[in-house]
């Protein structure tokens, strides 16, 4: 069918732009017949029927709805035009927020603001909508520590929202940095404000102007209507047709809504009942939070959750309430007995250990948790050391000495291996490489391994002791508590029972390594339990050492341990040390041994000679230990025998000191061997000297001849200015005589060796660099007095310099100590040679003297550090056997030569600029 009328045309609106629920005038064409004939109307695509109001074809009244464009058309469709379209668009406004305090003209929306229903704790403040930067400019915050601005400002604020506001405090806080411009654009920031708010009163009445106006008509209409209906309650006026049908409407609506009303009473009892169970939410979901929570090891969640819910419900009247706090009692009953579990099982950190302890204490475990542990510990330790001793009895530690692939060691002591997170109390001796089990005897290997059981549990047993009895473990800060308090009350009741733990782990200790190495000392019933070694290998003093430093036990004193609980384990150092005293002194007289080659020393020098050439150190310390291995048994106490007067000991004497000092002839005879001379047994290190001391000593070291005399000149060095003192200081200490003849010998047959040395070397390197330069300035047939004009500094003193430079990495490489004397000279040497070069040549061409001074001044600012007095008045002659220059020319392209030769060679010459570098005269 074909309309009867054209669809409507939308030519004009007014105003064109505005918020939501703006009124405005729509003009155009067709726009319906009348108010039926309208049947749509769209403004930015929300519909506008219900404000629409029709007022002719050409015009139509509405008010704009919060549409979800910002800018759309206004459609119009009509009963007789259909849908319409339009020429005009429409721009709907964002209005601003408006605060909680600001004035609105129109009906604002709080439901961005504060929502009761859903959240009510998450409203937003009047406060929080006030402006965070009044001043409108960029905040510096300055490094003013607050307590500072407390003291300058008492009892002011720098919030702008509090009574006691400073605006210097806020200034000083917010706007340190901030210069004087930014400062008076943010008070002109505040002034524009304040106007704003002054004129907010007329800006709320220019606003609202059209709506005040409407309500004005609408008032005046109603009181226009009631006047002409009369004021009068009387049958059929309008005010009693009103009410009739308010009446009848409030009827109709009670009839539809009834079933909903209802239902909306239902879901509010359900809501009132969720939000009970919402409450107690915790105690339903604590069961199944216990379990989850123990699964992931978050005990301390566990045991706050449990404070809580027993404080809440513990005493609780409510079936359903004691229904669930049982099961709660429950499970933490299986967590007590899991973490008594995990307490008692080894082996664990001290940490560990005290972290359960704690977590028992909370759950008010029954009995004394702590207590249980110490006992735990105790009998794991013993049987650790037993462990240990049947294992090294059985066979079982040879065989796995030789595999290196895997561990096949019992579970105890395995476990004990691969538990790296042990906190150990110390060590015990040094680290020992992966072959030195194959080296040593079992017997040592077993004591090692014994001492290690103890060392690595008894510092955190007894530490475990001393938080129970000073009540750390139940409170970290030492604060009082009625835990701390009944901790310590059990410790005092348990301090004799500890005692003999103590006791007990000692005695075993003792028992165990006596059986293995003074099997003597014990009585028969008892070496049927620590004995059993008869068939092992007897070991020589050295390892006895060994064992004495491994029983020390050193780092034990650092626990204050009471010196009666370990008086047995001094008494045991004490015959160990006799036993060692007598076993080395028998295997010091023994023949001499041989090394290869020609050359024989008796034991002494030959393990002296070894560690000579290893270093000095080794030296000093293996008489420093010799001397203590015999400070115990030399020193006489009331009521023994004064060892020192009897006739089998050959320390006695100043001249034995001497021979075991005389290895300076081992260093000269070394220094002057030939590469393929050097063939020493490596059996001799191994019997006289501990393979965890002097592990160096490997077959393939084989300097040369030249680092060999090096060597030996730092070690001549260190001897002479530390190792010499030390032994003299040590000699004395432990009460022998004669050390200043010690001292001055050794220390004048060292200055000899040195002296030779250090000629020996020098001449060996100083003597092939001198003896290049003259070859090199004359290669090529080179000519003083016909040469070209020079390009830079010639190959022969480059290569003169890079020889000096790998003397100075060879020097270096073994001591820096040494580098100044070793330079010096071999720079004199150098020097020496160029001025007698310098000063043969009889004639110098204008070029030839350019170059040779070129070539002395580059050589001299090289090795400038290393220039001694003689070495310059060598330069300084050198140079004043040539002609001056006197052309500014001559003298510019030297400098540049000059220049262009350092910064070609500056990486080689590197070496030379150490700063600060004594130049020692030899």
């Amino acid at each position: 069918m074909s309309r009867a009328r054209p669809p409507p045309l939308v030519t004009g609106i007014s105003p064109k732009e505005g918020a939501a629920w703006t009124k405005v005038t729509i003009r155009g064409e067709n726009l319906g017949t009348g108010p039926a004939d309208l049947i749509g109307l769209s403004i930015c695509g929300h519909n506008c029927m219900l404000t629409a109001e029709w007022m002719s074809a050409s015009k139509i009244v509405c008010r704009v709805g919060p549409a979800k464009d910002d800018k759309g058309e206004i459609i119009v469709t009509t009963k007789s035009g259909g849908l319409g379209t339009s020429t005009v668009s429409f721009k709907l406004l964002r209005p601003d927020r408006i605060g909680i305090l600001d004035q609105s003209a129109v009906w604002v929306d709080e439901f961005n603001y504060y929502d009761m229903r859903t959240d009510r704790n998450k409203g937003i403040s009047p406060l929080s909508l006030r402006p965070s930067n009044p001043l409108g400019i960029e905040i510096d915050k300055g490094k003013i520590p607050q307590k500072d601005i407390d003291q300058i400002f008492p009892g002011m604020s720098g919030d702008f929202t509090s009574e006691n506001f400073s605006a210097t405090w806020y200034l000083i806080e917010n706007h340190t940095g901030s210069s004087f411009d930014q400062l008076k654009i943010g008070a002109n920031n505040l002034k524009k404000q304040a106007t704003k708010k002054n004129e907010g009163s007329l800006a709320y009445v220019k606003g609202g102007l059209s709506t005040f106006f409407e309500a004005q008509d609408a008032l005046a209409a109603i009181h226009q209507r009631l006047e002409s209906d009369g004021t009068e309650k009387v049958e059929g006026s309008m005010t009693q047709r009103l009410e009739n049908i308010l009446n009848r409407a409030s009827d109709t609506a009670d009839t539809l809504f009834q079933e909903v009303l209802g239902r909306k009473d239902k879901a509010d009892s359900t809501r009132n009942a969720l939000n009970v169970l919402q409450r107690f939410k915790f105690l339903f979901n604590l069961p199944l939070n216990i379990e989850r929570n123990i699964q992931k090891g978050d005990y301390d969640v566990v045991i706050n959750d449990y404070e809580k819910a027993k404080s809440l419900f513990g005493n609780t009247e409510v079936p359903v309430f004691k229904k669930v706090y049982a099961e709660v009692e429950t499970r933490i009953g299986a967590l007590r007995n899991l973490l008594l579990e995990k307490l008692l099982q080894t082996p664990s950190t001290l940490h560990d250990q005290k972290r359960y302890i704690r977590y028992l204490s909370d759950l008010h475990a029954p009995g004394d948790p702590a207590w249980q542990c110490i006992y735990a510990q105790h009998k794991w330790i013993l049987q650790l050391m037993q462990d240990c001793r049947d294992e090294f009895l059985s066979g079982q530690r040879g065989v796995r000495a030789l595999d290196l692939e895997g561990d096949t060691r019992p579970p105890t002591l395995g476990r004990l291996s691969h538990t790296s997170s042990l906190n150990r109390g110390g060590s015990l001796h040094s680290s020992r490489p992966n072959t030195w089990r194959f080296e040593t005897p079992q017997l040592v290997q077993f004591v090692g391994k014994l001492s290690d059981v103890v060392i690595g549990q008894l510092p955190n047993f007894w530490k475990l002791w001393i938080s129970y009895v000073n009540g750390s473990l139940f409170s970290e800060t030492g604060e009082k508590s009625g835990q701390v308090e009944k901790s310590k009350k059990n410790a005092r009741q348990r301090q004799n029972d500890f005692k003999k733990m103590i006791e007990e782990l000692t005695n075993r200790l003792v028992r165990l390594i006596r059986g293995a190495l003074l099997p003597t000392t014990l009585p028969q019933a008892e070496l049927n339990l620590y004995g059993g070694w008869e068939g092992k290998t007897e070991l020589k003093g050295v390892w006895l050492t060994q064992i004495i430093h491994t029983v020390r036990l050193g780092s034990l004193s650092a626990l204050e341990i009471p010196n009666d609980l370990l008086q047995v384990i001094s008494d045991l150092l004490l015959d160990l040390r006799v036993h060692c005293l007598m076993m080395t002194l028998l295997h010091t007289t023994e023949g001499e041994l041989k090394l290869s080659g020609e050359n024989q020393l008796n034991a002494n020098e030959t393990s002296l000679f070894i560690l000579s050439f290893l270093q000095p150190y080794h030296f000093e310390q293996c008489v420093v230990q010799m001397l203590q291995s015999f400070k115990e048994p030399l020193e006489t106490k009331p009521g023994e025998i004064n060892v020192r007067y009897l006739p089998t000991n050959p320390f006695g004497s100043i001249d034995s000191f001497l021979k075991v000092l005389a290895f300076i002839n081992c260093l000269e005879q070394l220094s002057m061997k030939t590469d393929g001379d050097i063939q020493v047994s490596h059996n001799i290190s191994v019997d006289l000297s501990s393979p965890d001391r002097f592990a160096a000593a490997h077959e393939d070291f084989s300097p040369t001849s030249e680092q060999r005399l090096l060597i030996i000149l730092s070690n001549c060095q260190y001897l002479e200015r530390r190792t010499f003192l030390n032994l003299a200081d040590h000699f004395e200490k432990h009460g022998f005589t004669g050390t200043e003849k010690i001292t001055r010998v050794s220390m004048d047959a060292i200055r000899e060796l040195d002296r030779k040395l250090f000629e020996a070397y020098i001449e060996r390197r100083a003597d092939p660099i001198a003896g290049s330069l003259e070859p090199g300035i004359y290669a090529g047939y080179f000519d003083w007095r016909d040469c070209q004009t020079p390009s830079g500094v010639r190959n022969y003193l480059k290569e003169a310099l890079v020889s000096i430079i790998a003397v100075h990495a060879e020097v270096f490489t073994v001591s820096k100590d040494l580098v100044p004397p070793v330079l010096s000279r071999i720079v004199t040497s150098v020097a020496d040679e160029m001025c007698r070069l310098m000063q043969c040549v009889s004639s110098f061409s204008k070029n030839g003297a350019l170059q040779a001074r070129l070539e002395l001044c580059a050589l001299r600012d090289a090795v400038a550090t290393y220039i001694n007095p003689d070495s310059n008045t060598s330069f300084k002659l050198a140079l004043e056997a040539l002609p001056q220059l006197h052309s500014g020319g001559d003298k510019k392209l030297l400098e540049e030569l000059l220049n262009k030769f350092k910064s070609s060679m500056h990486l080689q010459l590197t070496c030379f600029q150490s700063s600060n570098i004594p130049l020692v005269k030899r």
